[in-house]
């Protein structure tokens, strides 16, 4: 009986929950480094300023609200009734809400100030006469990111990586709201221990847990390392 739980209720929601987080953490490479960049650049007018203070402000919500908070209004703003999910519904076009899909864009909003943080400060780091000069060399914008502002923010890009990682690894609330609990598609490993618990099985809730202990011991001593290396002059 243990055997068959093991591999049916335990390994597929650990599967879930890497594939959330890998996915989840690309995404934010992608689309989220370009904008730490942005926010870090020096600010020409009061006006980009203020927007850019706004726009951190509104990135970091998910650190001061509780995650049943932002869970309930993407569950609204993605249902069918209203929203992102009414547009999609009148375009014939699948729901995201209790979907991996829909998990995958909560995961994204919820993880956002983890990664833009460090990533953030880290542009910050660069020296402007570095980039002046960059710029006098390299007309092109897109080239002076890709060949000077990436590899002087290479730590905080990897130790961004890292945190969201880590911790999109341990969602809950969020992707409960968004997700529900459907073997193979939305339920994570967090999911599934809160289950075995409300079951009172509690060995198959500490063989879970204990997958996201060893994996959360790896994770902090890999940003640890990654921390040390950032201090140094």
């Amino acid at each position: 009986m243990m055997s068959q739980f093991l591999i049916s209720d335990m390994l597929l929601p650990v599967w879930v929950s890497i594939k959330l987080a890998g996915i989840t953490t690309l995404c934010l490479l992608l689309f989220a480094t370009p904008l730490a960049y942005w926010l870090a650049k020096p600010s020409r007018g009061n006006i980009v300023g203020r927007i850019k203070i706004l726009l951190m402000g509104i990135i970091a919500m998910p650190l001061v609200l509780p995650p049943t908070v932002i869970g309930f209004y993407l569950l609204l703003l993605l249902s069918p009734s209203a929203g992102i999910g009414k547009w999609l519904s009148e375009h014939n076009v699948s729901p995201l809400v209790f979907t991996f899909e829909g998990l995958v864009i909560g995961s994204i909003i919820y993880s956002l100030p983890f990664y833009i943080q460090p990533v953030y400060a880290q542009f910050l780091r660069i020296p402007q006469s570095v980039m002046e000069v960059a710029g006098l060399l390299e007309p092109s914008r897109l080239r002076r990111f890709m060949r000077v502002a990436l590899p002087q923010a290479r730590i905080g890009i990897i130790l961004g990586s890292l945190i969201s990682f880590a911790h999109t690894i341990g969602e809950f609330g969020v992707v409960l709201m968004i997700g529900g609990s459907i073997a193979g598609e939305t339920k994570v490993v967090s999911i599934a221990i809160y289950e075995q618990v409300e079951a009172l099985n509690y060995e198959a809730a500490h063989m879970m847990s204990g997958i996201l202990i060893i994996m959360g011991v790896i994770m902090v001593a890999l940003i640890a390392s990654v921390s040390r290396l950032n201090q140094r002059p």
